[in-house]
């Protein structure tokens, strides 16, 4: 029998995410084709059935159980992840899981556990891995452009949206989410850190809230060192005001420095000898909402041809130790090893 051309599957949770993974499915994952939708409110599961035209589940065990597809794509409450992880790959799916893989490392643990014993692919969905500005600073980084790094700094500055008819969304809640900001958004400026300097060893941080009605911690500033020995800072702040043009990342060097923009489409502007003003690498960051469509793709070429993950979802456990630490930071008041939870 002649391998199936595409990958059937069934979007499992159709909250705001899901509309961006269909977009980019829709655009950027030609070997994807949408066979189920899956979510418990009923409004939200007609609306995603309409947008693609497959039948909506009002739960995944209902799905599995008389769905046609062969992967899911999980975009669920963090609590959710390992129990719906572990029901797919039992039932031999294939498993887009997105970030974090689960709120604990023991939960993480169990699932990767599932995974290899089911022998399906298993991605986590860390969209950040596939921006164009994090890849082409990665290429910068390894030409030598800007020498040898000194320091970086990363700042995830979130707008708060708040829906009048969920005034305390599920990531507000300590028990759904597993922490604030760092562990959830934070993650998609953690992983290019990661990227260009390695893994983080060790976290000094300080954490607060400020947002009235979440448990998390909604801002937080930490000093990042990296087993490479390269020192970053990390700043993360949900803000319910308006925010001024800034940088998601800069990076200094003994010869120049890598600055990416926020504000307007954002800009990618490389700092040398050769270019003192600046000179526009990317003339816009609009190509990172096309991140999750690229993943997505990847996913679909793993599971149909056997194509290797570009980060295996081991890697996602770096973002996660990571938060953990400025956690654990935050309450002792000290430095922290990432690796030693």
């Amino acid at each position: 029998m002649a391998p199936p051309e595409r990958v059937r599957l069934a979007l499992v949770g159709c909250g705001n995410i899901a509309r961006a993974h269909w977009r980019g499915i829709r655009y950027h994952a030609p070997l994807v084709e949408v066979t189920a939708v899956v979510d418990a409110d009923p409004a939200r599961a007609a609306a995603m059935a309409e947008r693609s035209g497959a039948p909506a589940f009002p739960s995944l065990s209902a799905a599995l159980a008389e769905g046609d597809f062969d992967a899911v794509d999980l975009m669920l409450p963090h609590d959710l992840h390992e129990p719906a992880a572990i029901a797919a790959f039992e039932a031999g799916k294939h498993v887009a899981l997105e970030k974090p893989m689960a709120p604990t490392l023991d939960a993480c643990e169990r699932i990767m556990a599932a995974a290899e014993a089911s022998g399906r692919v298993f991605m986590v969905a860390e969209q950040s891995q596939f921006w164009p500005d994090a890849i082409r600073i990665g290429e910068l980084l390894a030409a030598g452009a800007i020498g040898d790094v000194i320091w970086a700094r990363a700042l995830f500055f979130d707008p708060l949206r708040r829906d009048p008819a969920d005034p305390v969304p599920w990531r507000f809640r300590l028990a759904r989410a597993g922490g604030g900001i760092c562990i959830d958004g934070g993650a998609h400026w953690i992983r290019p850190l990661r990227m260009w300097f390695g893994d983080v060893a060790e976290v000094l941080a300080t954490t607060h809230r400020h947002v009235a009605g979440m448990e998390g911690e909604s801002r937080a500033h930490a000093l990042f060192r990296f087993e490479s020995g390269v020192t970053a800072t990390f700043d993360a702040l949900l803000s319910e005001g308006p925010g001024a043009p800034t940088e998601d990342f800069r990076i200094t060097g003994t010869a120049g420095e890598i600055v990416s923009e926020r504000g307007g489409p954002g800009r990618l502007l490389l700092y040398d000898a050769a270019h003192p003003d600046g000179e526009v690498v990317l003339d816009s960051l609009d190509g990172r909402r096309d991140a999750f469509g690229v993943e997505l793709d990847e996913f679909s070429r793993a599971v149909l041809h056997g194509a290797p993950l570009t980060a295996g979802p081991a890697d996602s456990l770096g973002e996660l130790r990571t938060a953990l630490a400025i956690y654990r930071s935050a309450l002792s008041g000290g430095w922290e090893r990432v690796g030693a939870d």
